[in-house]
């Protein structure tokens, strides 16, 4: 029976969620999930370093097979997309030096793979997996979104066999 252990990144310039699940056949089951904190109040620099020394050593401890990272479909103004930008930046380039092939994924594909609905609430996409993984831990927002990106991907990748990053 194959293993493979996904890290779904929720990233964000101030707070990075993300969430590790495992598919062993056709059980996924939940690993981990949190959030990297990098205060507004800091330089976009020291920001990103701890996006990528959080995101580094979660994926030391969990050894992902996969990583799923989310397109940026949508921000507030200029300063703000710039500032998604070098997070997913970083949350690519973490997976990347450890050789971790990366998938991508709207929020509405991801919405549409988990309730049905593109436009559903972040609280539906929580309800979803916490019933789907069957989990009674506290997720914030952005760990619930990252774990949303891994399930959603495991998913599909179940559906369609192996997808190219």
């Amino acid at each position: 029976m194959s293993l493979t252990t996904a890290i779904g990144i929720d990233p964000g310039s101030i707070v990075c969620g993300y969430g590790i699940l495992k598919k062993e056949g056709k059980s996924i089951v939940y690993a981990a999930s949190g959030e990297i904190a990098a205060p507004k109040g800091l330089p976009l620099p020291e920001r990103l370093r701890r996006i990528y020394e959080g995101l580094r050593k979660a994926i030391e401890t969990y050894r992902p097979d996969e990583a799923v990272v989310e397109k940026i479909f949508f921000a507030s103004n200029i300063k703000a997309a710039l500032s998604l930008g070098h997070a997913r930046g970083v949350a690519l380039l973490s997976a990347s030096i450890e050789g971790i092939p990366v998938f991508e994924y709207s929020p509405l594909e991801v919405k549409k793979a988990l309730t049905g609905y593109g436009r559903a609430e972040k609280s539906q996409v929580m309800a979803m997996i916490k019933a789907i993984l069957n989990i009674n831990v506290e997720l914030s927002p952005d760990s619930s979104d990252a774990l949303a990106l891994a399930l959603t991907h495991l998913n599909m990748a179940g559906l369609y066999g192996s997808r190219k990053p």
